[in-house]
């Protein structure tokens, strides 16, 4: 089960909107979503989470590139939502890494070099692997210090259990009630 909400700071504190997140597909779709909620241009915090296994927190300053928070990368990579969060620059990727260079490629599905016994060896799930089969380190990746002047620092951050981590930072801001409010 998915929750995501967005808290959109205001000269009178925070206000909190669940927010439905079918029609995002993109990190771009999501901060254009974030800056719709933002009031003067504030700081917007989008909260994503997949009960008890990972959650998400994106943060958006008026214009500013979104930053963005995963508590467990290879669980947030089998999730839909979490794919929108990992994006190369996330993962330390050049854009142009899934580019396939045609001249390695076999009609076998395997590149030149690559012995085809294998390709199949490999029994372990695809944990940790997005839908374009990339493999994803697991632990928390991203900006550890993306709510340090909220409240939160990463030591703070870092040490967050799954189960409740949102409630935990909503309380830390003062808006633990709003969020309860969408949930």
């Amino acid at each position: 089960m998915y929750f995501a909400a967005l808290l959109a700071r205001t000269e009178d504190g925070w206000e909190a909107s669940d927010t439905e997140l079918d029609d995002v597909e993109t990190l771009s779709d999501l901060t254009d979503l974030a800056r719709e909620a933002s009031v003067d241009d504030d700081t917007v915090l989008v909260f994503i989470e997949q009960e008890d296994a990972w959650f998400g927190v994106v943060r958006v300053d008026g214009e500013e590139d979104p930053r963005i928070y995963v508590s467990d990368a290879a669980a947030a990579a089998r999730s839909s939502y979490g794919e929108i969060l990992l994006t190369d620059e996330l993962l330390g990727k050049e854009p142009d890494d899934d580019v396939a260079d045609l001249d390695s490629l076999d009609l076998d599905g395997t590149e030149d070099g690559e012995p085809e016994d294998e390709a199949d060896d490999d029994d372990e799930d695809d944990v940790g692997a997005t839908a374009k089969g990339e493999a994803v380190p697991s632990g928390p990746i991203g900006d550890r210090e993306v709510l340090t002047d909220l409240g939160v620092n990463e030591k703070e951050l870092l040490a967050l259990d799954s189960t409740d981590a949102l409630g935990e930072i909503a309380e830390v801001l003062g808006a633990a009630e709003v969020l309860e409010t969408v949930r």
